[in-house]
């Protein structure tokens, strides 16, 4: 998933939801939690980023890797204006500006509580 987390910018946001439920299914059962503990809280406890952000997070680093190649034709590749949003084709970096989705928000605001906490 990590060598393929660039090509995951096309994917529809289901699909991506449906690889979150499988994550969530294991570090649940991984870290034996009882039912009634929150996705959020879970994965704010093992310090484990969702899906969608460790895709982000992924992709961030492949084009910031990219855009500093010696090879000028992959750095001309990079450089492209963003379609307007209700454009129907998705460009791969497009991911980087999508907004957060709600699991990932509330683990991001979980993760600020716990360091101001520890402050």
């Amino acid at each position: 998933m990590t060598y393929a987390s660039p090509v995951f910018a096309h994917a529809r946001p289901d699909s991506l939801y449906d690889l979150q439920i499988v994550q969530n299914k294991f570090s649940r059962r991984a870290a034996d939690a009882p039912w009634y503990v929150k996705n959020s809280t879970l994965h704010r406890d093992l310090e484990l980023p969702t899906i969608s952000k460790f895709m982000k997070d992924a992709s961030e680093r492949f084009f910031d890797v990219a855009s500093n190649h010696p090879n000028p034709l992959l750095v001309e590749a990079l450089s492209y204006e963003p379609p307007p949003p209700h454009h129907f084709c998705r460009r791969p970096r497009n991911v980087l500006i999508d907004p957060s989705d709600d699991l990932t928000a509330k683990v991001k605001i979980l993760i600020e509580l716990k360091k101001m906490v520890t402050d």
